[in-house]
């Protein structure tokens, strides 16, 4: 809703014939510009004359100050009426463009191709969507959740490799222990099942706590980072290097799901082969040193 993107003045100030403007936070901040201060906006159409061309130019009042989380909007659009805009640009009753909301994004594609092919007889019409139009930022920002996501693989990897050497290093401390239970009449099945249980454990218990951690931070990353801003006086995402200001997140069932089943699954994994070397231990053997 572009209203809530209004921080100072309202969309209701842009009555027809007024001329009112209400400028992008980052323009304004460039140009100096408050609330209550006049704009000249200049247009190349101008008018022609034997000493040349002359733009078109008007002056607007600025009465008010969006901000939408972009530098390219934020720094570089303006809002006005619509009666306005077509008055200073000479157009009439005609418009440039006319924009479409849905209230699924992800059907765009399938809709703009509806209407493209209504509207292809014409001639006259072009329909674009927002997945067209940033193809280029949307494929790289797919790429690198994948790299991130093997990434985040590799250290679920490491943490299973972790459980491994714990569980060998129990089996190597437990030896005498473990000959012990094998005495009273323990079997390699039931001592198998005991360090299957334990690695599993460790897994389950480090997997439900990362997710929860993971959770709380997801879901307050808009409290968070701006307070890590402010402490250490940093800016994670500049405005005048990438397209947003502040760090974004979407938490997604079917991403915590998976990632939090391979988390156990590998832990489970990784708990194979110590539970196999624990009930192959000898009695005999390990006795015989105590």
């Amino acid at each position: 809703d572009l209203e809530k993107k209004v921080k100072v003045g309202h969309l209701s100030d842009l009555k027809a014939n007024t001329f009112n403007i209400i400028l992008g936070i980052d323009a304004a901040k460039q140009l100096g510009i408050v609330v209550g201060d006049k704009v000249n906006i200049l247009i190349p159409q101008g008018s022609y004359s034997p000493a040349g061309t002359f733009p078109r130019m008007r002056q607007f009042n600025v009465v008010g100050i969006f901000e939408i989380g972009m530098y390219e909007y934020d720094s570089g659009m303006a809002l006005m009426n619509l009666e306005d805009a077509q008055k200073f640009l000479q157009m009439n009753d005609a418009v440039s463009g006319v924009r479409v909301k849905i209230n699924d994004l992800f059907l765009a594609p399938k809709v703009a191709e509806k209407l493209s092919n209504q509207l292809s007889e014409s001639g006259i019409f072009y329909v674009n969507d927002w997945t067209r139009k940033h193809t280029n930022f949307f494929s790289a920002v797919q790429m690198e959740k994948r790299v991130m996501f093997i990434i985040l693989m590799l250290i679920i990897a490491v943490a299973a490799f972790n459980i491994v050497s714990t569980l060998v290093m129990a089996v190597t401390d437990k030896r005498t222990d473990i000959a012990i239970l094998r005495t009273y009449g323990a079997t390699p099945k039931s001592i198998l099942y005991i360090f299957i249980i334990q690695g599993s454990l460790i897994g389950v218990i480090g997997t439900v706590t990362g997710v929860f951690l993971g959770v709380a931070i997801a879901l307050n990353i808009h409290t968070i980072v701006p307070f890590i801003e402010h402490l250490f006086n940093v800016q994670f995402l500049s405005k005048d290097i990438y397209y947003i200001s502040e760090v974004p997140s979407k938490l997604l069932l079917s991403d915590v799901s998976a990632i939090a089943s391979i988390s156990i699954l590998l832990s489970v994994v990784a708990t194979i082969y110590p539970s196999i070397k624990a009930s192959s231990t000898s009695p005999a053997e390990a006795l015989k040193h105590d």
